[in-house]
């Protein structure tokens, strides 16, 4: 009979959360919220939906190899403990690019309402779901944590819509 020990339990979930959740809500919340800005703006200023999927595109895979090296660079996690670099790179790359990508692919809607009122739909979900991840591996309160993930993400993407709406005349 094998008995579990409770601290190594612990302390595998510590490096489970450290090593894997933590970049890969860090991707998910880069690439959510970078994006939405030239997302909305492009889909403002052209008018078209194709445009706006193509700006997303380049943003969510710039923003994937940009915070994928950004991160296997940052550190070789033998001082942080956050694992090995290649690896956590990849999941904050990876996770980066979903994370732009969820709100894109409304936009191959050849109807521009129609993509708008998806990509709307999506971003709301993005952004509870990546507050509720938050709340879940790192703690606090739900209700704060979302009110902070959507607020910061209310912002870009107000300032998206309103830099499409001016650009646009």
């Amino acid at each position: 009979m094998t008995v579990e020990n409770p601290a190594l339990n612990e302390a595998r979930q510590k490096t489970f959360v450290l090593q894997r959740i933590q970049p890969a809500l860090l991707g998910l919340m880069d690439g959510s919220v970078s994006t939405l800005a030239p997302i909305f703006a492009a889909a403002g200023l052209t008018g078209r939906p194709l445009s706006a999927f193509f700006v997303g595109l380049a943003a969510s895979l710039g923003a994937a190899i940009s915070m994928g090296l950004s991160e296997a660079l940052s550190d070789d996690g033998s001082v942080t403990g956050r694992g090995g670099p290649l690896r956590r790179g990849a999941i904050t790359g990876v996770a980066t690019g979903i994370g732009g990508m969820l709100h894109t692919l409304p936009f191959l809607i050849p109807s521009l309402s129609i993509a708008l009122d998806v990509a709307y739909v999506v971003v709301f979900l993005e952004l509870i779901t990546i507050a509720f991840i938050r709340y879940r591996f790192m703690g606090g309160k739900l209700a704060s944590t979302i009110v902070q993930v959507v607020i910061g993400g209310g912002i870009v993407f107000g300032i998206g819509v309103w830099l499409g709406q001016v650009g646009a005349g």
